[in-house]
């Protein structure tokens, strides 16, 4: 695997720019930072201590607001930790979800050891294979730009591994109550709020 020189910051900041009605969530850590950092937004539900699960998350609000695209951001350690995830979308088939994987071929939140992607095993080759409608790759800025469209399009499931640089920014934290989240993501949704 070749190292890319694509900042996650730039990335990411690129990829939620005029987001529109896009639903967010992120996965443990590093994606939750990012999104942060782009701009914080009551559509954005950062999952803390929920490593593995941003997916499953993500496939149950998409079949809870089809009319709403929905964005899975996360990395490629907890993708890979959650590999079976792909199979239950791919056969769930929500039209309005998008997984996104930054993959920097290593395991950011647990010391940078070298993941399963950084030795070569393709994410994206894994959704394709289990049959999500449409899969890309991305390895520069002009691909997130170009992509970002495809984000609003109800025609999914799709997933996109946009290979980052191995970079670590400074973290830019997002609040971490659970309770302050989910009421303010429910407010966001328009949905009662207990």
């Amino acid at each position: 695997m070749s190292a890319s020189t694509l900042d996650r910051r730039q990335a990411v900041k690129s990829l939620l720019q005029n987001r529109g009605e896009l639903l967010v969530v992120t996965g443990l850590g590093s994606p939750s930072y990012d999104a942060f950092a782009a701009g914080d937004h009551d559509g954005n539900f950062y999952l803390w201590g929920a490593m593995g699960g941003a997916a499953m998350v993500g496939l149950g609000l998409a079949l809870a607001q089809p009319k709403r695209p929905v964005l899975v951001l996360t990395g490629d350690g907890e993708q890979l930790m959650g590999t079976g995830n792909l199979l239950t979308v791919a056969v769930s088939k929500p039209g309005n979800l998008t997984i996104a994987v930054l993959d920097n071929g290593y395991y950011g939140e647990t010391g940078m050891q070298r993941s399963h992607a950084g030795l070569g095993v393709r994410l994206d080759q894994i959704a394709k294979a289990a049959g999500f409608a449409d899969t890309a790759e991305i390895t520069g800025l002009n691909g997130v730009e170009s992509y970002r469209p495809k984000l609003q399009d109800l025609s999914g499931p799709k997933f996109v591994r946009i290979a980052i640089s191995p970079n670590n920014p400074e973290r830019a934290l997002p609040a971490r109550d659970g309770t302050y989240l989910k009421t303010r993501f429910r407010t966001h949704l328009r949905l009662p709020v207990n």
